[in-house]
């Protein structure tokens, strides 16, 4: 391995004197108690309890040597037999020896191309890094791109620890890989190991034997019946229990207990729904309740690990505890969730998109789901375009006997590749593609494609009330209705799309795709059979979804409120016609820069009519209007409209030449243009031109 780019993420375990991570996007900052973080309690606890798992560790810390057996180790084995807990032991001990680590859970990672380098950017810059590799089973379809790019370009120096559930790709093991990787497989603990694990966990020798003999060496067995017997729980190992009532049994006792031991079952319950709980989380789902305390409470439980900056349950735990919730309290379930999407939702209003993915783990729906979400990552992931990729869609839409289609698509492959995004399998094969753009980022020459040249003027018309994203292909050639590519496709589209919080989405839908139409009917989709589109004896319907107002964001929480039962909730405006006053701020912007560009102006998301060139005037209209009623009438004001029109409206050759012109040295013309451009945004943005055209 050679040199490469990676960087020390979020994960990593932070050397002293490092700088602090970037917040987790679900977190607020962490309380403190008695001077300590809550973030080092959780590590201190975790380091105290992990016992065990010597001959494991005593290979890793020999791939840490100046000699390694291996650059690469696969850690595989079943859920709950201790992975995880491995690697952060592995981590802290790499730690001590000076290494650098950097971590990667693949629960974390966003269904996009190019989303594992962004997590790991800067590797090149250590001489020693560990590179740990959690959860692969959530990332497994990145296989082929670890081996292919990313780890041959990683200091020759590095280890690389992949951790999983069931056994590795046979590829790790061939065409040159076996002479660097090693295969760990994780199998039941020794019972020596089990009682120090239990007697870590405060398990006295009166029930140690019994639990041990009972857990079959299942680290997080152990966990459960360590916490049920240290809260005081009447239970009886001896009597012995199969899986699955093994974790249910004690689960259910475990919650019992919760609400006597003094952590209501209300922060379990949260940590239960969501994908990861933070003190900040805690605090606005439940501000009557003590958020540190009751997150404190939750660190000391076995089943919960650190993941980014709060923590997570097991899935295996999490799964049985959200359902027992449901089951028991369906009242007190429903208004966690509700009280979540409301949290998630405000938070959106900051400008993370990546908060869908949060919010579309709430919905249940299985329609919905089908076409809009994240688990197929699991097994697929969203790619750019390589070398042969156009020749591998040709092949394959022939073998559908819809190879006309490719007349259409062709194009933006050969013209317009960052429009395409393509989905890969375990295996690197190409298993579906999509074809996304806004009204904004579409090509100048997709106005006249027969499929978005229609769609795009309609959505250009109807521009004053919010963004859209066209899809012109949304293609899975899997033919699977549950495996989660089609919904990639859907989350992967709008990520990529360019538009913060779209208010339309336009879906080519084959009327014959049952899913699909059930997709398009749960989403309260309609049918604009005008701007449907017959190519080779098939007929290619246009279904446009308009979310409302409050765009996709609100659109999400609605839906789980009608899950919920509720009626829809209030949905404030944001701007004229609804719109963000920030986006609105931006296009202006983006219009004074092009406003000698017609065909620009044409796209832009404030211009109104159907030819370019009505288009684009009505764009020129609306900021002169803008310029004549932003300023007053003060010499200074009028200094600034004279300004914005020499720069703007009116420009000379340069800008130089408007500040020569106005008698201001240039700093002085570049900062009264920015007031200028500044006050004209707002001025847009804040009164009704946008809706009055």
């Amino acid at each position: 391995m050679t040199r490469g780019s990676v960087r020390r993420d979020r994960h990593e375990v932070m050397r002293p004197g490092d700088p602090a991570p970037p917040p987790h996007r679900l977190s607020s900052p962490v309380p403190r108690t008695g001077g300590r973080t809550l973030a080092a309690l959780v590590s201190d606890r975790d380091r105290h309890r992990f016992t065990g798992r010597v001959s494991e560790l005593a290979f890793l810390e020999s791939c840490l040597g100046d000699d390694p057996p291996a650059s690469i180790v696969l850690v595989c084995g079943p859920g709950g037999i201790g992975k995880s807990a491995l690697l952060r032991e592995l981590a802290r001990r790499a730690d001590a020896r000076g290494w650098d680590v950097f971590r990667v859970d693949g629960r974390e990672l966003a269904p996009q191309s190019g989303a594992l380098e962004t997590a790991l950017a800067t590797v090149r810059h250590s001489d020693r890094p560990l590179l740990l590799i959690d959860s692969f089973e959530r990332m497994t379809a990145l296989g082929g791109y670890l081996r292919g790019e990313l780890l041959p370009a990683l200091p020759s120096s590095s280890l690389v620890v992949i951790s999983g559930r069931g056994a590795p790709d046979p590829a790790w093991f061939a065409d040159g890989w076996e002479g660097a990787a090693r295969l760990l497989d994780l199998g039941e603990l020794p019972r020596r190991d089990a009682l120090r694990l239990l007697q870590a966990h405060g398990v006295t020798d009166e029930y140690a034997p019994a639990i041990a003999g009972w857990a079959g060496g299942s680290p997080l067995a152990l966990a459960l019946a360590a916490d049920a017997v240290r809260s005081g729980a009447d239970w009886d190992p001896a009597a012995g229990m199969d899986q699955p009532e093994i974790l249910r049994s004690l689960i259910h006792r475990l919650v019992d207990d919760c609400d006597t031991d003094g952590v209501r079952m209300s922060a379990l319950g949260v940590a239960a729904i969501v994908r990861v709980t933070t003190p900040g989380l805690l605090a606005a789902v439940l501000p009557d309740s003590d958020a540190e305390a009751a997150y404190e409470r939750l660190c000391s439980f076995t089943f919960t690990e650190p993941l980014g900056d709060g923590l997570a349950l097991h899935e295996l735990v999490r799964k049985a505890l959200h359902a027992d919730l449901a089951r028991r309290d369906r009242e007190r379930e429903r208004e966690l969730r509700r009280r979540i999407i409301d949290h998630l939702y405000e938070r959106t209003r900051h400008g993370d998109l990546l908060l869908l993915i949060d919010m579309a783990h709430l919905v249940e729906a299985p329609a919905i789901r089908w076409g809009f979400g994240w688990e197929g990552s699991i097994s697929y992931r969203i790619d750019n375009l390589r070398p042969g990729d156009a020749e591998r869609v040709v092949q394959l839409l022939h073998e559908r006997r819809f190879g006309e289609w490719w007349e259409l698509t062709g194009r933006f492959f050969a013209q317009a590749p960052e429009r395409v995004a393509v989905v890969r399998d375990l295996g690197e094969q190409l298993q579906g593609y999509l074809v996304c753009m806004t009204p904004a980022t579409a090509p100048a020459w997709a106005d006249e494609d027969p499929l978005t040249g229609p769609w795009l003027a309609h959505a250009r018309q109807h521009a004053r009330l919010g963004d859209s994203v066209l899809w012109h292909d949304s293609v899975d050639f899997t033919g699977s209705a549950r495996n989660g590519l089609q919904a990639m496709l859907g989350m992967a589209g709008v990520l990529r799309s360019g538009t913060r919080n779209p208010r339309f989405a336009y879906l080519p839908i084959d009327p014959s795709n049952l899913e699909a139409l059930a997709f398009a009917h749960a989403v309260g989709a309609q049918h604009l059979p005008d701007l449907d589109l017959e190519i080779a004896g098939r007929r290619i319907e246009c279904h446009r979804i308009d979310y409302g107002p409050g765009g996709l964001f609100a659109a999400i929480r609605r839906v789980v409120y009608a899950e919920l039962g509720l009626p829809a909730p209030d949905e404030p405006e944001s701007g004229p016609a609804g719109r963000d006053p920030a986006e609105v701020r931006a296009e202006v912007r983006e219009a004074l820069r092009n406003f000698a560009v017609p065909h620009e102006l044409a796209r832009s998301p404030l211009a109104r009519g159907t030819g370019p060139q009505e288009r684009a005037e009505s764009v020129r209209r609306l900021l002169r209007e803008a310029a004549e009623h932003a300023f007053g009438d003060s010499a200074n004001e009028k200094l600034l409209r004279d300004v914005l029109i020499k720069g703007y409206l009116d420009p000379g050759p340069s800008h130089e030449h408007a500040a020569m012109r106005l008698s201001l040295s240039r700093a002085a013309y570049f900062r009264r243009l920015r007031t200028a451009v500044g006050r004209v945004a707002e001025h847009v943005a804040g009164s009704r031109l946008v809706d009055e055209g």
